[in-house]
């Protein structure tokens, strides 16, 4: 796409991103989402043929999160790894929470969400799925325990960051200051040892 339609595009993520932050996926509007743009609705779907596709975009390019980490099994220390990961993913819970909180308390949106969402390939599932790989190939390079269980030290990592983050949201709000990295250390560490 040119120039042009780069910023538009950019334009309308922009105001996506401040519009869920602060409504909500559930109260957000495709409209109300274009006219913050100032562009129309049609416009609009001509970038992000749907609003979960839109809130993917976002998720993706506004919020910071583990798609701007990359670790490689068999590469650096492991619990390093992990703690690069814990920190992207509490970052990411933690901006994404008031993003998609109001969908737990409707079950017929968030059948849609996630029907949607699993049309995209996307889904709060990914996040332990791509740690437990991550653990299963360190695993068969024998740099954790041969009988560690990586499905569940990633379940069990990712729950943590979940829980952490929503604490932080809940004590301090939307506006809490992201998480430490010395937590996710913490996290990662409680998570690595036992599978050495």
């Amino acid at each position: 796409m040119g120039g042009a339609a780069m910023s538009t595009r950019e334009r309308i993520l922009d105001a996506a991103a401040d519009i869920l932050r602060t409504r909500g996926v559930a109260h957000a509007t495709t409209k109300e989402i274009a006219q913050a743009t100032g562009v129309s609705e049609p416009t609009l779907y001509k970038y992000f043929p749907d609003k979960e596709r839109l809130l993917l975009a976002v998720l993706e390019e506004r919020v910071p999160g583990l798609s701007q980490v990359t670790v490689r099994p068999g590469e650096g220390d492991v619990e390093e790894n992990l703690t690069e990961l814990a920190h992207a993913a509490l970052t990411f819970y933690q901006r994404s929470i008031p993003m998609l909180g109001a969908l737990l308390a409707d079950p017929r949106r968030m059948a849609a969400h996630r029907e949607a969402m699993s049309r995209h390939g996307a889904g709060p599932d990914r996040a332990v799925a791509g740690f437990a790989a991550y653990l299963s190939a360190e695993r068969d390079l024998g740099r954790i325990a041969e009988d560690a269980d990586p499905e569940a030290a990633a379940a069990l990592l990712i729950g943590a960051c979940f829980q952490e983050a929503f604490l932080r949201y809940y004590a301090e709000g939307r506006d809490a200051a992201a998480a430490p990295r010395a937590r996710a250390e913490a996290l990662a560490r409680a998570v690595v040892r036992p599978l050495r």
